[in-house]
């Protein structure tokens, strides 16, 4: 299971954050229009109420998705993501405590890190991906590059504010797995019901992602 989702992760190259506040009306369509663009893979984030059940409505609109659970703080977040059907969770920090508990039930956990104290307790726990969050806020890609000098082992998840326009910078550093992404879920495309630019953006994302893995091959 656990390189499934690695490869999937690296596959898309891109991970959207899905905040909904209205699951009922807006999960499945949101699900078809994500997995229609190539994008079969979602973070569910516990900043909106009743995340568990976004969570459950994709998966059963779309059951070839990978669906995760994000911002994931309280171990009773962990277990209500798991019942709806999560494979993995992310946190917007790290917590050994929920690191011990994900770990100690074989679920996949990546926690938010950007200082290498988080970096070096992440290396003790031997895991694989880290999400590096605000990835904009905290220095972006030079930042992402300047803590992999020491902590070479991670692949890096940047996830908070990442444009589109910046999304093959990310993808050519090759640290870097993935993105988490938000405009593809934005407020008012989802309000407005618009699933055919979601499905658009998401294609144009995947053309980004292809032509950004193809130059970091010459880098």
């Amino acid at each position: 299971m656990a390189k499934k989702i690695n490869e999937v992760f690296f596959q898309t190259g891109i991970v959207p954050v899905i905040k909904l506040d209205n699951p009922e009306r807006d999960a499945a369509p949101l699900a078809r229009a994500l997995c229609a663009g190539g994008i079969p893979v979602a973070e569910v984030t516990f900043r909106a109420a009743r995340a568990e059940r976004t969570i459950q409505l994709m998966k059963e609109a779309c059951p070839e998705m990978t669906v995760g659970a994000g911002t994931v703080v309280y171990t009773s977040q962990v277990d209500l993501s798991v019942e709806a059907g999560a494979e993995f969770l992310v946190s917007p920090g790290f917590d050994p405590e929920l690191v011990d508990y994900c770990l100690s039930q074989g679920l996949r956990y990546y926690p938010g890190v950007m200082t290498a104290t988080e970096y070096q307790m992440a290396a003790r726990y031997r895991l694989d991906i880290l999400k590096f969050f605000p990835a904009e806020s905290a220095g972006g890609i030079a930042r992402i590059e300047e803590m992999a000098e020491p902590f070479p082992m991670f692949q890096i998840l940047p996830t908070g504010r990442i444009p589109i326009e910046k999304l093959g910078d990310y993808i050519r550093c090759r640290h870097v797995i993935a993105c988490g992404v938000s405009y593809l879920s934005s407020p008012e495309l989802i309000e407005d019901g618009n699933w055919d630019e979601i499905t658009r953006l998401c294609i144009k994302s995947r053309e980004i992602v292809a032509r950004a893995r193809a130059e970091r091959s010459y880098l």
